[in-house]
Order: structure tokens, then sequence, then C-alpha cells
């Protein structure tokens, strides 16, 4: 019982609480790894039940592996005998010894993602669909949703709602497809992830002696993270538990985030309605957080209407304020995290890794992997890869690459058959074998390809050909952005990504805004000696060799999603980009529930912080290739002022650092006037009011004469000269410009 004396009050009620339903509702920091381990470790050395009746679930296999290496230290190797692991992991193991009562032998194959897309991708092949209609990414996430609501693929095709949900999205057949998908899998003995749940629902279903069977074998149930549970997750437990109805879940409604993924807030919301004698235990002390992060997280989910009441509190010290950035652009947010991650680091003595920096979005990485890069710090991208090494970034860099560099094998290799132009593995081997036996460049057997090649493989190789021709003449006439912006589109690479509207097709559309973002924010820096593609892809070269050593003793700064970051904890957390549009986004506010889960998220974020905690946001941000202003997030200001030290009205420490630098390179800065007043509001002239020999007046550079118009790749530039900085070549779409009288 030693054990216990680690506990409070209320952890060791929720742990002692051993027989009936109990719900516990763990805030942010509060100890429910613990809890959840010392109450089986209790039940298996206290009240003797035998590990084999547990059935604990959890969402990762890291978790489960660390509770049980917990659980083992307490009550030794008994702990190995317990059912514990992830949803799929344990269904997967009940289906291998139950699966042949619904069709499937004991050594089902299992299909992964890409297994999936693939076989829905020949389907659509095969009934000569429209593959852009019909994307494989969009097909498996629509089937997947429909697996986790327990929709099977005869419900679905009657079912009058989802059949005009898919003729308004203009693909009728998804129904159909379903349906052939589902066959095809039992022909192959094949089962995806979603299956191990939809499978074991059925099983438990249509096969009540089996369920009867594993009801008397789980005696005790216990979940982890019930918030993220969907409806089929919830309802097989359920059906488990319905006969001894121990069952314990352990949750935080306040951090329900993955209703994007089917989980389902309701769960956790109106748990009390299926288990009426319901235990119901609170933690609301936190151990991680200073009183500020804890009151501030406090002042944030209250505002929802949606949610279980608990005070959550702490002992911790009051801490520092919470503090507030704001930059001029999000490249200077880069800038400005960087040099307070290095200010941190000197003034605490701290490391690397007691810093993580967490977005909203994946694409978000790019200025900050820039802005650590300048200054040496090394860093880590979870969740993913770094933003330059990510597929879509890579192939849109090759055509530019290959458009400059006609006998680049790797980018040749990249970009030959995406998007599909009929291509085959076989023949580019051909070509580059060919290459290598006439000791000619790549580019001279791609020119002469009808000295190569049969008809077939030049239907397609000729006009590959001609199209990088082209490309490499509109480059030469135009700057790396609007070349950059003409290749993504003519190549079929931005409308392939446009059109796949899955979660991860929109996260890879928009990381190649992203890009094409630095590539205007690289046209747009009149410090460039050069503005063409060449230039950039030099620059950008040395910021993506970086070493591959992948120690893991190695320290980093952790860069991740802030969904990445659910149940991590840092010392010094940066949230950044938290505007308006970005966070909340404005992709998913729709209804008051979208804001809520956003509200939730922004709780998250806050709270993965121990002892200082950052917010930062953004003046103006590049989005689609247009610089556009931003505004500072509802969150920010529904924290409660007690608890911020908010510097949004001064200029920042980092920016004066810079304009100094400036200085010393002889560079002129903005003058001290100008920055005073850079936040004052700005009325812009028409632009076709801006002409040769009128005085202007810009929010940053000041008072100065337009020297000459012209229009340039359809956009009409200006040379201006200011009398501050000198002359200035401007966009007149996206410069702010005020005709002086």
């Amino acid at each position: 019982m030693d054990y216990l004396k680690d506990l409070n009050s209320f952890q060791k009620a929720a742990v002692t609480h051993t027989e009936g339903p109990c719900l516990v509702i763990a805030g942010a920091g509060s100890g429910k790894t613990r809890v959840l381990t010392y109450r089986i470790a209790h039940l298996i050395k206290e009240h003797k039940i035998d590990p084999f009746s547990i059935l604990a679930l959890t969402f990762t296999n890291k978790a489960a592996n660390e509770m049980k290496n917990r659980i083992e230290s307490i009550v030794g190797t008994d702990a190995r005998s317990l059912w514990m692991g992830t949803f799929h992991s344990i269904f997967s193991r009940i289906l291998r010894a139950e699966g042949h009562k619904i069709g499937y032998p004991s050594n089902y194959v299992i299909y992964d993602t890409q297994d999936s897309k693939s076989l829905i991708k020949s389907i659509v092949k095969e009934l000569t669909l429209d593959p852009k209609m019909y994307k494989e990414n969009y097909v498996y996430n629509r089937i997947s949703n429909a697996k986790n609501k327990l929709i099977s693929y005869s419900e679905y095709v009657n079912n009058a709602l989802i059949q005009e949900e898919d003729a308004l999205s203009l693909r009728p057949k998804i129904g159909e497809i379903y349906k052939i998908y589902v066959k095809r899998c039992f022909k192959s003995q094949a089962m995806d992830f979603d299956d191990l749940l939809f499978n074991t629902n059925v099983l438990f279903s249509d096969h009540i002696d089996v369920l009867n069977k594993y009801q008397q074998i789980f005696k005790y149930v216990l979940i982890d993270e019930f918030q993220d549970t969907n409806h089929c997750q919830y309802l097989i437990t359920k059906k488990l538990a319905s006969v001894h109805r121990n069952i314990c879940v352990v949750g935080d409604d306040a951090q329900s985030i993955y209703a994007f993924r089917g989980a389902e807030i309701k769960n956790i919301l109106k748990f009390e309605d299926d288990f009426d004698d319901l235990k119901v235990v609170k933690l609301e002390q936190n151990y991680r957080s200073t009183k500020n992060i804890v009151n501030a997280a406090n002042s944030i989910i209250e505002k929802n209407e949606s949610k279980i009441s608990k005070d959550v509190w702490t002992e911790n010290e009051e801490g520092e304020l919470i503090s507030v950035k704001k930059a001029f652009s999000d490249n200077e947010e880069g800038r400005i995290i960087s040099n307070l991650i290095f200010e941190e680091k000197n003034k605490k003595q701290l490391t690397n890794s007691n810093f993580a920096v967490l977005y909203r979005t994946n694409s978000q990485s790019r200025s900050m992997e820039e802005a650590l890069r300048r200054i040496g710090i090394k860093y880590k991208v979870f969740g993913g890869v770094s933003f330059y090494q990510r597929k879509e970034v890579k192939d849109l860099l090759a055509y530019l690459r290959f458009v400059v560099n006609h006998n680049d094998e790797q980018s040749f290799r990249r970009i030959i058959n995406y998007p599909r132009r009929g291509i085959g593995l076989t023949s580019i081997n051909k070509i580059i074998l060919t290459s290598n036996e006439e000791n000619k460049s790549l580019w001279e057997i791609l020119k002469n390809a009808s000295n190569y090649f049969n008809r077939r493989v030049l239907k397609s190789l000729i006009p590959f050909v001609d199209m990088i021709r082209s490309f490499e003449i509109f480059n030469n006439k135009n700057d790396a952005y609007v070349s950059a912006s003409h290749i993504a589109s003519t190549s079929g690479l931005l409308e392939d990504l446009y059109n796949d509207k899955s979660i991860e097709g929109i996260s890879r559309f928009e990381n190649i805004q992203e890009l094409l973002n630095s590539i205007k924010e690289f046209v747009d820096n009149p410090e460039n000696s050069s503005f063409n593609i060449d230039k950039f892809l030099q620059e950008i070269s040395l910021m993506t060799d970086q070493d591959s050593d992948d120690d893991s003793d190695e320290e980093y700064i952790s860069l991740m999603t802030i969904h990445m970051a659910k149940g991590l904890e840092f010392p010094v957390v940066f949230v950044v980009g938290v505007e308006e549009d970005l966070f909340p986004s404005q992709m998913m506010i729709t209804t008051k529930e979208d804001l809520e889960e956003e509200r939730r998220l922004f709780y998250v974020a806050i709270t993965r912080s121990m002892n200082k905690l950052y917010l930062t946001y953004s003046n103006t941000r590049y989005r689609y290739g247009m610089l556009k202003d931003c505004q500072m997030s509802r969150f920010i200001k529904e924290i409660n002022p007690l608890y911020l030290e908010n510097e949004s009205n001064l200029v920042n420490k980092s920016f004066i650092k810079n304009v100094l630098r400036e200085k010393k390179k002889n560079i002129k800065p903005i003058s001290k006037l100008l920055i005073n007043n850079i936040n004052s509001q700005f009325a812009s002239s028409n632009i076709n009011e801006l002409k040769e020999g009128v005085s202007v007046q810009h929010p940053s550079f000041g008072s100065g004469e337009i020297m000459k118009v012209d229009i340039d790749a359809n956009q009409k530039k200006a040379i201006v000269k200011f009398k501050s900085v000198g002359e200035k070549t401007l966009l007149l779409n996206f410069a702010k410009l005020k005709i002086i009288k």
C-alpha cells in the first residue's frame, strides 16, 4: 500500500473506488497516468484480481507500454498478463480468435492506409470514374468516417442524406466504391484499420455467445483518454462492461480535440446517462504549471458551453505572466522566437529540450525552422517531416530545379510522372540507362527521344519536354515567384493537390502555398541581389542541407502541431500564429461546436507549458501568394488580462535589434518616427491614381515620389524614391501608398 502515499485525496479516491462505473475527470497536469496505473496495480495487488480479467484500452502503444512497465514495478511480472493495449491491437487479438464466426481466418491480413488507398484507386479505375473527382484520399476518408459511425455499405447506399451529400459533391458513386471495396477486402481475407473496430462490433452484435464470453472474461474495463473515443469504440466497450459494470473511464472534456478523426465529445459529457450509479471523481490539482498559466487556461475554457464544470488549481508558484508578442510578419515572428529562445537559454541556464514551438498547421514550421537555423539552434520537427522535406514541397522544388538544370536526375525522377502522364518506371529507367550508355546528357536524350523510344512512350514524353522548354522561356522573363506560380499551376501539381479535399490533401495544398509565400518574400526583399529561381534555390539549398545525425541524446527544440503536443509538457512553450482565421482556423469554425473545439485546442496548447508561456501573432502573413493583414486572435482577448504581459502595442526588441544591425551594415533603417506610427490606420489610394511624378506616403518607408510605373507579368509595379530609404520597387496591388495632396 506504500504507493498510495504518493496520491492526493482525490487521486486516492479514483484508485480505490474499484467497484461499479467510475468517471475520472482529469484536468491538465493532474496526474492522470499515475491514477490509471495505480488503479490497475491496486486491483491486482490488494483485491487479488486476475490480470487476465482486466482490460485497459489506450490510444498509443507507447502509452500502453509505459503504463504496463509502471504496473510491473509495483506488482511484478503478473502485469504482463493484462489485456492492455490500443483499441486496434486488442480488438485485432479478439478477431484473430473469433473472426471465423464472421468469415475471416485467424491469419487475416491487415491493410495499412496505403494498401487501402491503392485498392480504392484500382476500383475507381475499373469503374472508369474520373480519378480527379474520386481521389483515393477523399474516398478513403469518406469510407473510414462511415465505418467509425458503424454505417455499413448497404446502409450507406440506402441513406438518403448521405447520398445527397455525395451527389452535391459530384461523387455519387462513393457508395458503390465502398461496396466493392468491402467485398474485395473480404475476398482477400483482409481488414483495414477501421475494420478492426467495425468487425468487432459486427462480431459482438451477430454472435451473442462471443459477446457473453468476453463479458465474463473482462470483469474490469478501463479506458484512457476517453474524450477521444469515437462512436464505435465506446459502443463496443459499453457492451463489454454491461454485465459486471466495473468500467472506469479517465479523460478531460476540455482536451477533446480530435473531432476531425471521429472523436465524439458527447461520450464523456453524457457518460452518466448510460450509468446512473456513476461515481465521479475530479482531479483538479495541477502539478505541471504555474498559477498564472493555470488561471489563464481556466479563463479560456470557461467560455465553452459544452463542458463538465471543474476548477483546476495549483500549489505551484505564481510564476511569470504570459507574454504576448506581436510581429510585423511571419518571418519576423520566427526571428523574435529564435532570439527569445537564445535569451531564455542564457538567462535561465536552460537546454534546447526545455523549449517547444507549437503551431496550428504544419505549414507554419517553415519560418520557425529558417529562423532557428540562422542562429544555429538545433531543432526537430515532430508529426511529419521538416517543411522542405515534405513530399509536395520537394515535388515543386524538383520542378524548379529541373527548369534551371535539365540534367538533374533526381529531380527528373520525381517530376517525370507527377502529376501522372503515363510514363512508367520501366520507361524512366530506360531513359536514364540510355543516357549512361550513350554517354550523353539526360536532356540530350529527352530532346531526341524519337531516336530511342516507341510511339507509346513518345506520346507522353514529347509534351513533357515541350512543357519544360516553355517553363525555361517563361522563367527567363519573370521573377522567381511569378515563374514558380506558373510552373505549379501549368504542370498540374497545384490542381492535383487542390482537388484532394481530405484533411491530408488540404494540408499538402497549404504547404505548397507556404512555399510560394516564401518565394514571394524572397522576391519582395529589396536586399536580394537577384530575384530569379536559381538564386532562390541556392539560398534554400543551404538551409535544407542538414546533418542526418539522428542521435536521440542530442538536444533540440521541439517543433510540432498542437494536436501532436497533447500529453506532453515543456518548461517554456511558444504558441505561434495566434491570429484570426489561422487560430481559430477559418476552415474549422462553421458552427459553435467547431469554435468550441478550436478553443479546447488553444487550452491544450496553453497547458503544455510548465513555467513560461509565449503567445505570438503577426500583423501580416503571406497567404496564397498575397500579403494579408492579420488580427490578433479572439482567444488571446479571452484570457483574463491579469495573467498577461501584453506587449502588442510596443515595438518589439527583436525588430529594433534588426534595425540597428542594418545600420551597422550602412543600410538606412526605418526612421524612429515611422516605427512609432507603424500601427496607425492607413488608407491607401486607388492604384489607378498612382502615376509617375505623384507624391505618396508609405506606412513604413514614409514620403516619396513615384519615378516610374510599369506592368510586368500582368502586375502593376512602381519605382518609388523615398526620402528615408531611397528607391524601392513595389507591387501596387499589395503596397499601401497614399497620395499626398
